[in-house]
């Protein structure tokens, strides 16, 4: 009985897998598999909480080192595709100052991503939030240091 029960497990397992990657695309499906840039961050220089309208939250914790961004983690309460979008919106942050992250778009990531149904590409759009939120937390920390 056991040995069925595995069998049955390792099969279904391999069909979510083989239909998660057709419905999402070989590159989000790698990183549905194993998130990078996923974690929290004590006293960054830069957090953004950004819950949208689906329930998903995300944070986003930046440190910066000679105003590029040298440390991106996201942290998320939501679905796959919002670790997969958090994932690629910290990466992507990673190297840039705040006049460059204003570039990184919900378009954008989901270019990268290739493909994503169309019920989940908002997550792309809230990641994009929570960073820009990072980004505006960082800058007003910035302008209170200056004055």
């Amino acid at each position: 009985m056991s040995k069925d029960f595995d069998n049955f497990v390792e099969d279904l397992q391999n069909q979510i897998f083989e239909q998660t990657k057709e419905d999402y695309g070989d590159v989000a499906f790698q990183r549905w598999i194993k998130p990078l840039y996923i974690g929290t961050m004590d006293n960054p220089d830069g957090y953004g909480r950004i819950t949208g309208s689906c329930g998903d939250t995300i944070q986003m914790f930046l440190k910066f080192e000679d105003e590029r961004v040298k440390k991106a983690l996201f942290q998320t309460d939501g679905c796959g595709s919002s670790a997969v979008c958090g994932s690629f919106a910290a990466e992507m942050a990673l190297g840039k100052t705040p006049d460059e992250i204003v570039d990184i778009t919900g378009e954008v990531i989901l270019k990268k991503l290739g493909g994503f149904p169309e019920e989940d590409k908002h997550c792309a759009f809230l990641s994009v939030d929570a960073l820009q939120d990072a980004v505006n937390d960082y800058m007003i920390k910035q302008s209170r240091k200056d004055k």
